[in-house]
């Protein structure tokens, strides 16, 4: 048989395991690209083939690393601590939280597990995938008193995988490093209760971010996780439980509800503090910015206030003007493509009483025209949104007082079982790849190339600010998993095995195979759901 990798050529008797192959080249790799396949290195290869090797500027190394790190902090827990049970959160500070289901940790605890998980990397124990058929897994899961994920095993209908390392068995839905040597880099920190760990990010060039605590975030968190707990519905299993018991639709509008709740409250502070005047909305992609900036509005008007909305976009220079970016292109997601000096000057004419021209750009001549003068009353705030909303550099000349700054993203704190959170940004990706698809004619394939371009860009311009936000509103609706996943379903199915982007279309169908179908039809045409499956009273 022959391989290929780059532009050298092997040809082999029998199979070749990629760990071995990966040996005559230089650097760490976590995986490998097998005929367009991802495989882990632990895969033998026995015909003709073209093989990647990924190193950690791949996202899937990222996500590889992060899954076997999961396994590694359970097993060590499991080893210092035998009764203690581990459930682990979404990320924090580009880590991952984790605390005790029933008792709490401490610091000393955090110690003691760091030591064994040292220990576990430098013995260099091998990290082995099993088959198990569904009822050898149960027996084995309930031996260990892991009940969440019996319960999980039941939507499995065929055998299910277990990865065995030095007598621990355990499964994180999720491809694994071959050996614990690979896991050599990685914090761990003591975390209100709890700890969260670190470990190399692509974002990061392969290197572990620096820690920064994030209060607010951590708080928008614990809240999401004690809602979906509440209702019963912070594992797949339950959610299902749910649709499967005719409790759908009261599910839905429970969600709705916590939206509707969020929203009084946001509008209540910032009435209370009487002298705002500007306030700014960011998030990332498809956090549902738009329809959020529309139900605002009405909320402030029904409590009297009646703001105004100002597009950022209309402030683009021409893209002549614009930094460039390290392909000697228009940069066009940098704060200096925006005509900044002429922001903070017509926003603070209209906060002053001034008349005021507003820049209206036409997107196809490049230019600008303006608008007819309008002038606001001492009491009318303005409304922007955009991905620069929060940065302090954008309103420099508004006075601090009079702004009012709110980031929006949706925080769900769901998991498939204890060890398995779902990934936050997941659910932005398959949001954008209905909407895309039913708004703007782009394939999910296209979505898909778009990704990494608009992840940087968030690392870069949002995040920044985030603990800047005078509110984080939490845009995530439980149940909208189960309401995405047909339109999401149709969509990715459309990508060939071929596409570079099949792996990223593979996985997230697999995963969202786990959700039971809930009705599009229950969901209120005024939720922010709508923005992305469509049936919006605020298309129009």
């Amino acid at each position: 048989m022959k391989i290929t990798v780059g532009n050298d050529v092997y040809h082999f008797d029998s199979y070749v395991r990629l760990e071995d192959l990966s040996k005559n080249y230089k650097g760490v790799f976590y995986a490998a690209l097998v005929n367009n396949r991802l495989r882990e290195l632990t895969y033998r290869v026995s015909y003709d083939a073209k093989v990647e090797f990924l190193d950690y500027s791949f996202y899937d190394s990222t996500r590889i690393y992060a899954t076997s790190m999961r396994y590694l902090v359970s097993m060590a827990f499991r080893r210092v601590y035998p009764q203690m049970q581990i459930k682990f959160s979404n990320s924090i500070a580009m880590g991952i939280y984790g605390r005790g289901i029933k008792n709490d940790i401490t610091k000393e605890m955090v110690k003691e597990v760091v030591k064994e998980m040292q220990r576990i990397i430098e013995m260099d124990y091998p990290i082995t995938r099993r088959q198990l058929s569904i009822q050898e897994a149960i027996h084995y899961y309930k031996r260990m008193g892991f009940e969440d994920k019996v319960s999980t095993l039941k939507y499995r209908h065929e055998r299910v995988n277990v990865y065995e390392c030095y007598g621990y068995r355990n499964y994180m839905y999720g491809y694994m490093v071959p050996s614990t040597r690979y896991l050599r880099e990685f914090e761990m920190h003591y975390l209100e209760n709890g700890f969260l760990f670190q470990y190399p990010r692509r974002e990061e060039k392969g290197e572990i971010p620096e820690f920064a605590d994030s209060p607010k975030f951590f708080d928008v968190l614990q809240e999401a996780e004690s809602f979906a707990s509440k209702h019963n519905a912070d594992m797949i299993y339950k959610i299902n439980e749910l649709v499967e018991n005719g409790g759908a639709e009261e599910f839905v509008y429970q969600c709705e509800e916590r939206h509707n709740n969020q929203l009084r409250s946001l509008a209540d502070d910032i009435i209370r503090r009487k002298n705002i005047r500007l306030i700014a909305i960011a998030g990332p992609s498809s956090s549902g910015k738009t329809t959020f900036s529309k139900r605002l509005n009405i909320t402030l008007n029904d409590l009297g206030v009646h703001p105004i909305s100002i597009s950022i976009d209309n402030y683009y220079l021409h893209p002549d003007m614009a930094p460039v970016d390290e392909f000697g292109k228009p940069d066009l997601e940098h704060i200096q493509s925006l005509d900044i000096d002429l922001f903070n000057q017509n926003i603070l004419d209209l906060i002053n009483g001034k008349e005021v021209r507003l820049p209206i750009f036409d997107f196809t001549t490049k230019g600008r025209e303006w608008s007819d003068p309008i002038r606001i009353s001492d009491d009318t705030p303005i409304i922007i949104e955009g991905i620069h909303a929060l940065n302090n550099q954008l309103s420099e000349m508004i006075p601090q007082e009079k702004k009012y700054k709110i980031y929006i993203s949706p925080f769900a704190q769901i998991n498939i079982d204890n060890n398995t959170p779902i990934n936050l940004t997941d659910l932005r990706l398959l949001r954008r790849i209905v909407r895309d698809l039913q708004f703007r004619n782009t394939s999910a394939e296209k979505t898909l190339a778009m990704w990494p371009s608009v992840r940087r860009g968030e690392y870069k311009w949002i995040y920044p600010h985030l603990e800047n936000s005078d509110f984080i509103f939490n845009s995530e609706l439980t149940y909208e998993f189960s309401v995405l996943k047909k339109f999401a379903e149709s969509a990715l199915k459309q990508i060939e095995s071929s596409s570079e982007y099949f792996i990223t279309a593979n996985r997230l169908l697999k995963f969202i195979k786990y959700f039971d179908e809930i009705d599009s039809s229950y969901v209120p045409h005024n939720s922010l759901l709508r923005e992305f499956i469509g049936g919006s009273i605020f298309e129009h």
